[in-house]
């Protein structure tokens, strides 16, 4: 029996050790054998390891989850469903892993961030590298501290569609104004639509770093940027960033009713109508009539063609009527008509309706 069989046989019968003190000892040792570059181990003897440690990692204290998280984090040869099980265990544990591990993949980390804690957002946000699709799920948070953690991330990537809307969200977030200025991604078109709106000394470095030729901060300039922050008319503008960024959220992903809702409750009502749009085959102005039109007929067809179920169809209606031009509360009789025409229509029906509708 050579070395590397003697030290597999020591680690089974470790394994049959229950005691506090035997399963810190395999765990550590396990640990090392995954990170130690000398140690060569079969694919055979890594899903055996693997195995043992992913069924004891449950039981093991905190403090030897946390030591054992730090030593495969910079393993690139770490059992994935070890390092994922440890990713979503308690931030303690999981934030080393979630900060440097490349073995978690993109969908992964989507998960973690849509489902686990704000203390994983921003560990995420932290991360040595970070896809566009991975910063997209970071943003749709809403999170402003882990949003401007993200921007900070040089090595996060960000597409353009996603930083066009967060230089608008900076109209009123004071935070993004310095990380936005200094990312090497930002255009000189986005820097100069901040100009108006930052402190005169990011005015200073725009001018400095971006190459903005004078005449696009003349007074004409100026007046463009006040009517942007105008709510009514950048709602009516086909090409602002809410409608850029929806149409790049719907051809990356499938936008369920719930990450509307999502949307809706963070008060982001310019993207919750382009995102709508999208879904549904609407733009304005006639979208805004079907989104809030007293009745609630078109909203209700629309939802039945999508396949809404009716609680989510019923939270879209209460919310969306925020956006409604002064209207801050909503008729209960309204919402019920809205659910009696919402339950009357087939969904085949709905489709034919919703089409005609469009048309």
């Amino acid at each position: 029996m050579n070395s590397q069989d003697r030290n597999l046989q020591f680690l089974l019968e470790l394994a049959l050790d229950k005691s506090v003190e035997g399963r810190e000892s395999l765990a550590q040792r396990i640990g090392e054998l995954f990170t130690a570059r000398e140690e060569c181990l079969t694919e055979q003897e890594t899903a055996i390891l693997a195995d043992i440690l992913g069924k004891l990692v449950s039981d093991i204290e905190m403090s030897v989850r946390q030591s054992l998280a730090e030593r495969l984090a910079d393993s690139p040869l770490a059992p994935h469903d070890l390092v994922v099980t440890l990713a979503n265990d308690q931030i303690e544990v999981a934030r080393p892993i979630l900060i440097k591990s490349e073995v978690l993949r993109d969908r992964e980390l989507i998960a973690i961030i849509r489902h686990r804690g704000h203390q994983h957002q921003l560990a995420i946000a932290m991360r040595t590298s970070i896809d566009e699709i991975v910063s997209d799920a970071l943003v749709e948070t809403g999170e402003t501290d882990v949003i401007k953690l993200l921007l900070e991330n040089h090595n996060a990537k960000i597409s353009e569609a996603t930083l066009s809307y967060l230089t608008d969200q900076s109209q009123r977030v004071d935070s993004f104004h310095e990380p936005l200025v200094n990312r090497e991604d930002l255009t000189s078109q986005l820097a100069a639509r901040m100009y108006w709106w930052v402190s005169a000394a990011l005015r200073e470095q725009i001018l400095k770093s971006f190459d903005i030729q004078p005449s696009l901060l003349d007074d004409k300039l100026e007046q463009t940027v006040l009517s942007m922050m105008d709510e009514d008319k950048k709602a009516e503008d086909k090409d602002t960033s809410a409608v850029t960024l929806a149409k790049e959220l719907v051809e990356s992903r499938e936008v369920t009713p719930e990450f509307l809702i999502s949307v809706l409750r963070r008060g982001e009502i310019p993207l919750f109508e382009a995102l709508f749009g999208e879904v549904s085959g609407f733009k304005p102005p006639g979208l805004q009539h079907v989104l809030y039109h007293q009745g609630g007929e078109g909203l209700a067809i629309l939802c039945r063609s999508l396949g809404y179920p009716k609680q989510a169809f019923a939270t879209i209606f209460l919310l969306s009527r925020r956006g409604r031009p002064g209207s801050e509360t909503t008729d209960p009789r309204e919402l019920s008509r809205a659910v009696q025409i919402f339950d009357k229509v087939s969904r085949e029906n709905a489709r034919s309706g919703g089409q005609h509708l469009a048309a």
